[in-house]
């Protein structure tokens, strides 16, 4: 076990969306001090699951890193997937809490035929055809 796998193990028994932990949480749960780049670093912080042994330890249980605010010295575990533990190594995207049956946004498709372009109307040509003289007499035409 590796010394970074007690933030693990607490981060699977958690139920919340969402864990708030200081640095000093993190270093009574783990019982190591971080190291002094987690201190003074945003990056060492990242979701790159290459980046340091910490942050293996927080993706696969399911969690990623937001919010860190190093001057508060503070950030939050958010949930991403299920820990590939519990899924034999197949992490599983939680569903977002405002999608339908179908994983798609409520809202997708809301506008949809609200929008009525008359016939004879041409989008592509200028909605003020002054300003284009105006800015021919302030800059000149070449600058178009």
């Amino acid at each position: 076990m590796g010394k970074y796998e007690p933030l693990g193990v607490f981060l699977r028994e958690q139920r919340a969306h969402e864990v708030p932990l200081t640095f000093h949480e993190i270093e009574k749960i783990t019982g190591v001090k971080l190291p002094p780049k987690a201190q003074h670093h945003r990056a060492w912080w990242s979701n790159n699951a290459s980046n340091n042994v910490m942050t293996k330890v927080w993706l696969d249980a399911g969690f990623e890193s937001a919010q860190v605010d190093m001057s508060a010295r503070k950030l939050v575990f958010r949930r991403v997937a299920k820990g590939s533990e519990a899924n034999g190594g197949i992490a599983e995207s939680v569903p977002k809490p405002y999608a339908t049956r179908d994983g798609r946004h409520p809202l997708r498709g809301a506008l949809k035929d609200i929008t009525f372009v008359p016939p004879g109307v041409d989008l592509t040509e200028p909605a003020d055809p002054e300003w284009a003289d105006l800015l021919d007499k302030k800059y000149g035409p070449e600058t178009r």
